[in-house]
Formats: structure tokens, C-alpha cells, sequence
């Protein structure tokens, strides 16, 4: 019998040990970290599934801030997701596996789901749908639930491991899991190492969706009502499907793992060992990166002399970053902010995040470029009662009907052709041509054309904050 495996993307999390290129704003699955296209991307080309087997297109979980984001992305990579859920608010992975059970369950209640993290690396595509091939052996036959479980190539201590009943050969296909283990020390992570029959967690997972409720109904059961109410009672909205706030809200803040998995009886581990990265830091990032013969990884506009074992990453096109006779040191240069630290202290960068949390630094969790539905923009200079915008507008995008009480505006377009609508005037602006918003009037732009549209903006007023924007119309249904 054919098989039809329904892939699950999560696509949540913040990515806030790669700060600062990765922030809460715009986290690292959609950032190029590693080659032209970024890790959603990868991510979802990978679950189209090979040519010969039927995969589903893919069920994708995120939240309200990235919604457009994630459709955006795949377009650009030619793919057409399935059904975009939108989670109210983060409750971690538990929740936001039982919605997509439970979604697929009142479709095809014998549907079998492939659930993985949008933000890994897997370089062999091929090797990874084998792998799911035997995973999906033991799930129709055995009704396993089924992980995959990384083969270790040294003590880390970074990751949560699995420790199977026996350790693994060629020859088997999924191996019984005989217990979670948590992220261990050195000298314990040594030791797994040595024993053979530790894998790391990789947080992928497969199994047919009425024994994934079922698990749930059995070890987790106080999930099943608020996440069923939230599933049943979702609105549609421009093509997404928003769970409802009210139940999503009552659900637990759980993994999968503390949910289900570390109770359940039915699991077993399909051994994968032809390369998988977490991304989970930029020691991560060096590994996966191209390095010369001294260990130097490099991107952007970067010059290293005399350096050993670094990683030096220039994010901006007009920053040209110089290094000289470092060793063990990563550096990553963007336009508001520079990391740059020992390598063994990768696995701390969070730690800075949350300390420039506590001060109030914006450079926390936001971006230079605010990424919006209809386009981008980056704020160029900031001055007193005066602000400098680059606005970038998509084809046929256009931006909500507004007005602002403290700032007026004056738009230059740079490129392409603006259609500007002025209280109950409406004009076309084109490159090298200007128009000027007075405050308070009522105000529209858009982009009528095949090609992006780019203006600068100057704001001057009292105040400047993306807050002093009243909405009339929008056509990506903001509030």
C-alpha cells in the first residue's frame, strides 16, 4: 500500500543564539545562514519528499508575526504550501503537534505525519527520505511512534540524547528507545559516546496521526480539550487559520517530549548519521561553513589575516570588517550591533540577549529592517523629530489606509512607480518624483507595478514611533 506522508513544519522560535543576526523579530529560519537560501526554505524543499514518493504539501505552525513571512519565503522557492496555522501565542511544541494531528485527523484520520523543526540543516536529501521510508515501516506496521535519532560525532553536551535498547547496525531499520536522557555533562557525554548506543535528539518525528492522539489521550489528556476548541473553533483569515486565542491559552507550555514521548511504550529511533546540524550556535555556523586550512570561515565582506579557527561575518553590504591574529574568536558585524566572542563561549550568546534585555536595548529582539506583509523597511538615521526610512514594496502590495497624529511625511520614489492616495486625491509617483503627506491627512501607498517599488521617507515631528499609525483599511487584516 502507498504510503502519504503529510509533512509538519514548526516554524516558531526565536534562534537567540545566533544574535545578532538572529533575533525575535526575525529568527534564524529565515536567514541564509548557510548558502543562498535560508533554513525554511531548505527546510521545505527537503519535506517535498523524493520523486517517487507521494509527500503532502506541507502543514506549516507559526505565529502572528511571521505569517506572511513564511508564504512569502516559499514562493520564492516555487513552493505552495498546504494550511498555514497560526498559533495565538508560543506554548512550545506539544500543543502545536496535537493542532496538527488534529487538523489532519478530521481529513484523513490514517494520514501519517512527518513533524520537523524549520531551522535544521540535513545536506543529504536523499539519505533523508530513506530514512523516513524505514521510519514509516515501523509506523504502518507496528504502529511505533517513531524519532530519528543523530549518530554522535563527538561529546556534546548541547543536545538531549536517545538511548536505545541496543546499539544500532547497518542492517536495522528502527530500534526500540529505551529512554530520553537530558543534556549531559562532558565526561557523561564521553561516555554515551564510547557506549554506542546513544544517539543525539534531533526533534524530528513520524507517526500516523490516530496513534499520535491516541498518546496523547493517554498520557497528556488534559491537552486534548483546550487544543481541540482552538482546532474546531479556528477562523480563516486571508488564507491562514487562526486557533482560537481563548483556547490556545489554556493549553500547557510543553514539549513533546515531557508531553508524550518520555512516556509512551510504542517508540523507536531510526539511526541517522549522513549529517544534521541543530544550528543551534555559531560554533554550528563554522562547522557547516566553507574554512580554509586555518579553520577561518568567513561571509560577507570579511578580511582575515593571521587568524586560526574563527568565524568572521560581515552582514552588511557597506561594512567591510577586518580581522587580525585572532584565534578561537567569532565575530558578526551588523549595521546596529557586533558580537564578538571566545568560541567556547558560543553556547552563551543567549545570556547576552537576556543581559541586553535587562538595559532596554532594542538590539535585543528587533532588527534594523522591519519586515512587514506588504514589504520591508529600514530605518536610516534617527534624529531629533526627524526619521530617514528606506521603503521596499512588493508588486501589486499595497500599504493599509492611515494617518498619523504627531508626524508628517515626504516620499521620494527611487524605484518603480507609487501610487499615493492623499485624504480624496490619488496620484501616480514616479522615479525621482516626490509628494509630501501633511499631518494628520488620511493616506494610502501602493505598488501598482511588476517590479519592486522603493522610496525614501522622511518623517519629521513630535513623535516617530510605529505607533502613531491609525488604521482606516488593510488589506492584510491588521488591528
Amino acid at each position: 500500500m502507498t504510503i502519504t506522508v503529510h509533512p509538519v513544519i514548526l516554524c516558531g522560535g526565536s534562534g537567540t543564539r545566533l544574535w545578532p543576526l538572529s533575533r525575535k523579530s526575525y529568527p534564524k529560519q529565515f536567514v541564509p545562514l548557510v548558502g543562498e537560501t535560508t533554513l525554511l526554505q531548505d527546510c521545505a524543499e527537503r519535506m517535498l519528499g523524493p520523486s517517487e514518493a507521494p509527500y503532502a504539501k506541507p502543514l506549516v505552525l507559526t505565529n502572528e508575526a511571521f505569517r506572511f513571512i513564511v508564504p512569502e519565503q516559499l514562493a520564492e522557492v516555487g513552493i505552495d504550501p498546504g494550511p498555514i496555522l497560526i498559533e495565538p501565542e508560543g506554548r512550545n511544541t506539544a500543543p502545536a503537534i496535537l493542532a496538527a494531528a488534529l487538523y489532519l485527523a478530521s481529513r484523513n484520520p490514517d494520514a501519517i505525519m512527518l513533524v520537523a523543526p524549520s531551522d535544521h540543516v540535513i545536506p543529504d536529501k536523499t539519505a533523508f527520505h530513506k530514512a523516513v521510508a524505514e521510519g514509516a515501516r515501523a509506523v504502518s506496521e507496528r504502529g511505533d511512534l517513531v524519532t530519528f535519532g543523530i549518530t554522535p560525532t563527538r561529546p556534546e553536551t548541547g543536545y538531549g540524547y536517545l538511548k536505545l535498547s541496543h546499539a544500532p547496525d547497518s542492517s536495522e531499520r528502527a530500534v526500540p528507545l529505551d529512554c530520553f536522557v537530558e543534556k549531559p555533562d562532558a565526561d557523561t557525554a564521553q561516555s554515551m559516546l564510547e557506549d554506542g548506543s546513544y544517539l543525539w535528539n534531533s526533534g524530528i518525528f513520524l507517526f500516523a496521526v490516530r496513534d499520535i492522539v491516541a498518546a496523547f489521550q493517554q498520557h497528556a489528556g488534559s491537552l486534548i480539550a483546550p487544543v481541540q476548541k482552538a482546532v474546531a473553533e479556528a477562523k480563516t483569515d486571508l488564507g491562514f487559520l487562526r486557533l482560537d486565542p481563548a483556547a490556545w491559552a489554556e493549553s500547557a507550555d510543553i514539549s513533546i517530549d515531557y508531553a508524550v514521548m518520555e512516556k509512551a511504550e510504542n517508540l523507536s529511533v531510526v539511526p541517522f548519521s549522513a549529517g544534521w546540524s541543530d544550528v543551534g550556535s555559531w560554533t554550528a555556523v563554522q562547522e557547516l561553513s566553507d574554512v580554509n586550512e586555518d579553520g577561518v570561515a568567513t561571509n560577507g565582506d570579511v578580511t582575515a589575516i593571521e587568524c586560526r579557527n574563527v568565524l568572521i561575518r560581515s552582514e552588511s553590504p557597506t561594512q567591510e570588517v577586518v580581522a587580525m591574529g585572532l584565534e578561537n574568536v567569532i565575530a558578526v558585524a551588523m549595521p546596529d550591533a557586533v558580537l564578538v566572542a571566545s568560541m567556547d563561549k558560543a553556547q552563551d550568546v543567549k545570556q547576552a540577549v537576556t543581559t541586553l534585555k535587562e538595559k532596554g536595548a532594542k538590539q535585543a529582539e528587533t532588527l534594523p529592517v522591519d519586515h512587514r506583509p506588504w514589504g520591508w523597511f529600514e530605518s536610516l538615521v534617527v534624529g531629533d523629530r526627524f526619521q530617514v526610512k528606506r521603503i521596499h514594496v512588493h508588486p501589486g502590495a499595497a500599504l493599509s489606509l492611515q494617518s498619523h497624529h504627531h508626524r508628517s511625511e515626504h516620499w521620494i520614489v527611487v524605484k518603480g512607480t507609487a501610487k499615493v492616495s492623499i485624504d480624496d486625491k490619488e496620484q501616480l509617483v514616479s522615479e525621482n518624483q516626490s509628494v509630501y503627506i501633511p499631518l494628520g491627512a488620511t493616506h494610502r501607498m501602493e505598488n501598482p507595478g511588476k517590479v519592486p517599488m522603493v522610496l525614501i521617507e522622511v518623517q519629521t515631528g513630535a513623535y516617530l514611533g510605529e505607533d502613531d499609525i491609525i488604521r482606516y483599511e488593510d488589506i492584510y487584516s491588521r488591528e
